[in-house]
């Protein structure tokens, strides 16, 4: 008798777990349910400034809704989960309805952070006309609807959302001002020089930017008219767009009885202290950690297909490698290990290319990769991730490498899309095989389908290689 699965959430953890079940041919052995509380089918949300930009919300999908029944899944479109009876084994929705379940996952990710500013509700008490987050594909749909050219908007966040939201709104025409609380954009992952160079980046294309300040009051009557920030400056605003973090959402977590501290806590296994519930993605904590970027969660929901079917009884997680490669507003950045030298025998290569807008920095501990910053060309990026991850020695002279990305490794073994671990002959083989088009390679592959930041490389290798196939 087939075990019953119930997945709680339907975000991009979620999705590439169920991809991954299929892998294992879960289907024999489950019975899967997913309870997503939108009406839509999963999708990207790295890439929802595509859909501000103007692109259909199918352009970003990762599943349509078809894509669960044409597999065997129950799909809860459209509902939230409350509670879990983890005794009786059962679900309990906003509705009332009990699910019963043998094996539960809490995939619930997370919710927008957004700060106490004043002002943020209308004297009525209902939320101030021009007020959102952005966060899902609804919310870009109500900006995009409120984002009128010639208008104001104040993106509050200059991390990689609210810069990619900045972008979008400044490409449909608005004047946009970021406020950032820290002095370094994106200081989550870079230093001051690579931050410094992002900002004048972003702001030749015309944006404002505004670091080490915030929003402190939304002022207007009924609908926003201005922010006034920390600094006491006032700033016109017809629109306003909270994108300054995000909080692992761990309501039915808690209500369930199932321990947490900043996330949901599980072990190696991913599972929860609880029997039979475990726990992927943004809401999950593991050895103190909560992962936000998409490679972690990928290795996560490898690690639970191969637990809860099976398939590789000694699979365990324990915990990744972070690093980031992202298009940031039109500027290509990658990020990874640590951001300094911690020990005095930590070597440091800094090159600066002012006129390119080039910044690249290593940090070199004991002769190996401790951590990298690509800004503005990141062309040695695949490379130099590859040689991170297994803890490769750099050759002698630290420049070719890095200006170059000529790692000690052979060519067939170049990794392109970092998140999927897809390399550049698993990609040409691919393409040699008939997949000639980017969604066919993407499809195959699944390179492109994580952030995203692959997808150039992509074209340049289907320009190369497509016409050898067509032949």
């Amino acid at each position: 008798m087939k075990k019953r699965l119930a997945i709680v959430g339907n975000g991009m953890a979620a999705s590439r777990l169920l991809d991954e079940l299929v892998r294992r041919n879960a289907a024999a052995q489950f019975e899967v349910s997913v309870f997503g509380e939108e009406s839509r089918g999963a999708y990207n949300r790295i890439l929802l400034g595509r859909v501000l930009s103007g692109e259909a919300p199918e352009a970003i999908a990762l599943k349509p809704v078809e894509w669960y029944a044409d597999r065997g899944v129950t799909f809860h479109a459209g509902v939230r989960v409350t509670q879990i009876d983890p005794v009786g084994r059962r679900l309990t929705t906003s509705t009332g309805d009990a699910h019963p379940y043998d094996v539960c996952v809490l995939a619930t990710g997370s919710s927008p952070l957004v700060p106490p500013v004043a002002g943020l509700k209308s004297d009525d008490g209902s939320p101030r006309d021009g007020v959102h987050v952005f966060r899902t594909v609804e919310d870009c749909i109500a900006i995009r609807d409120r984002a009128k050219p010639g208008s104001c908007a104040v993106v509050v966040g200059g991390g990689l959302l609210g810069l990619e939201a900045a972008k979008a709104l400044g490409d449909l025409g608005l004047h946009v001002t970021v406020l950032h609380l820290n002095e370094v954009l994106m200081s989550a992952q870079l230093d001051k020089h690579g931050g410094e160079l992002l900002r004048r980046a972003l702001e030749k294309n015309g944006l404002f930017v505004r670091t080490g300040t915030t929003a402190d009051e939304v002022i207007g009557n009924g609908h926003v008219e201005a922010v006034r920030l920390r600094t006491g400056e006032v700033v016109p605003a017809d629109l306003v767009v909270f994108a300054c973090g995000i909080v692992p959402r761990v309501e039915v977590a808690k209500a369930s009885g199932v321990p947490v501290n900043r996330a949901v806590l599980v072990n190696d296994l991913l599972a929860t202290q609880v029997p039979g519930v475990y726990a992927v993605g943004e809401c999950a904590e593991h050895n103190g950690q909560v992962y936000g970027l998409v490679q972690p969660i990928w290795e996560q929901c490898a690690v639970l297909a191969d637990v809860l079917t099976g398939t590789n009884p000694r699979a365990r997680y324990r915990g990744s490698k972070i690093y980031a490669r992202l298009k940031v507003a039109g500027v290509e950045v990658a990020s990874f290990g640590v951001p300094d030298a911690q020990f005095p025998t930590d070597e440091v290569l800094q090159v600066f290319e002012e006129r390119r807008g080039v910044y690249r920095k290593l940090v070199v501990r004991d002769g190996k990769l401790a951590g990298a910053m690509l800004v503005g060309c990141v062309e040695a990026a695949p490379a130099l991730v590859q040689m991170f991850d297994r803890d490769e020695p750099l050759p002698q002279n630290r420049l070719d490498v890095l200006a170059t990305g000529n790692a000690p490794t052979a060519a067939t073994e170049r990794e392109i899309c970092n998140c999927n671990h897809v390399t550049e002959a698993a990609l040409v083989g691919a393409i040699r095989d008939g997949c000639d088009t980017l969604p066919a390679l993407c499809e195959a592959t699944r390179a492109g389908t994580g952030c995203g930041s692959c997808r150039g490389q992509l074209v340049t290798l289907l320009a190369t290689h497509a016409p050898v196939a067509a032949r």
